[in-house]
């Protein structure tokens, strides 16, 4: 499936990348993440992009293992590079993963993470998400996410229109999702949680339910 994700990423050194929302936002999603993270197992980052991100949770918990993806070769290569730099010992080595494929290249997790993903690719790759995380996680284990959200009845902020517009005019088929489209795309999965961030984004805690394993 072609996906342009890497618009807003940049060179940084050799085949490194640098996201520079990664700076802002890497630390309040890590807080998130200190209360909704087991204590120990491995967690698969779907659509890692630079791996950034989870060079900066390993850091940060250091008793799970990280498992960084990403559907793009450039994602892959930056994610490698990283990795074989900076990385501590507990990220694993990237996957080449189409969120919408089936099946994935990995069986289980422990968690499921998903950061900027869903509005910035088709809805498929969002049905491929929840379809994906519901054949690897066993019950009651989470599926998290990160980005910019729509809510019905909530009053979007302007700058989340703003993205959204912009994002419909890169491809028609992106574009920031509802809560509630997402979560009535999951019936294996319950929506347990959902905590406001900086610049109008949201953390969403979904775990899977007892019954559909």
């Amino acid at each position: 499936m072609v996906d342009e994700r890497r618009f807003y990423e940049a060179q940084h050194k050799g085949e490194r990348r640098s996201a520079p929302a990664v700076a802002r936002n890497r630390e309040p999603i890590a807080e998130v993440l200190r209360e909704w993270l087991p204590p120990a197992g491995v967690v698969l980052e779907i659509a890692s992009g630079t791996g950034e991100h989870v060079l900066h949770f390993a850091e940060r918990f250091p008793n799970l293992d990280w498992q960084p993806s990403d559907i793009h070769p450039d994602a892959l290569a930056s994610i490698a590079a990283w990795r074989s730099e900076t990385a501590p010992n507990n990220v694993l080595c990237p996957l080449g993963l189409d969120a919408a494929s089936d099946p994935w290249p990995v069986d289980r997790a422990d968690v499921v993470l998903s950061i900027n993903m869903v509005h910035i690719s088709p809805w498929q790759s969002a049905l491929g998400l929840i379809a994906g995380a519901s054949r690897i996680l066993a019950s009651r284990a989470p599926l998290i996410l990160y980005g910019p959200w729509l809510e019905v009845g909530a009053e979007p902020a302007a700058s989340n229109l703003a993205f959204d517009a912009d994002l419909k005019r890169r491809n028609p088929e992106w574009g920031l999702r509802t809560v509630e489209d997402f979560a009535a795309a999951a019936p294996d999965f319950t929506l347990c949680e959902r905590r406001a961030m900086p610049a109008n984004n949201l953390m969403l805690l979904f775990r899977r339910t007892a019954s559909a394993r």
